[in-house]
């Protein structure tokens, strides 16, 4: 049964670990938030990374989703932690990639 999973923050280091993870059988991507960008933009950050280039596989945006390779992703633009609904979408682990929560403190 593969984990599911959150990213906070889909910037250079969360679209990294979503494109690591997201063809592994033990991972679902369950939610992403950022407060900065939106679903239709993250298609676009997505799809076309100046670095490691285009995306191998489909993305959209629907109904306010991310949608990779026919599975909907949850998206939130919550700027505080604590306000990000993890349990709505079922994340079971949550990978911090704003770079701005960086001690227990601040998370």
């Amino acid at each position: 049964m593969a984990i599911k999973v959150g990213i906070n923050g889909f910037g250079r280091i969360g679209r990294l670990v979503f494109r690591s993870g997201v063809n592994d059988p033990d991972i679902q991507f369950v939610g992403i938030n950022d407060p900065f960008i939106d679903a239709e933009y993250m298609v676009y950050m997505l799809k076309y990374d100046t670095v490691h280039g285009r995306f191998k596989g489909t993305v959209e945006a629907r109904d306010g989703k991310l949608v990779v390779n026919g599975k909907a992703i949850a998206v939130y633009a919550a700027m505080k932690p604590e306000e990000i609904p993890w349990k709505e979408c079922g994340a079971e682990i949550v990978l911090e990639s704003t770079g701005v929560f960086t001690d227990m403190a601040k998370a």
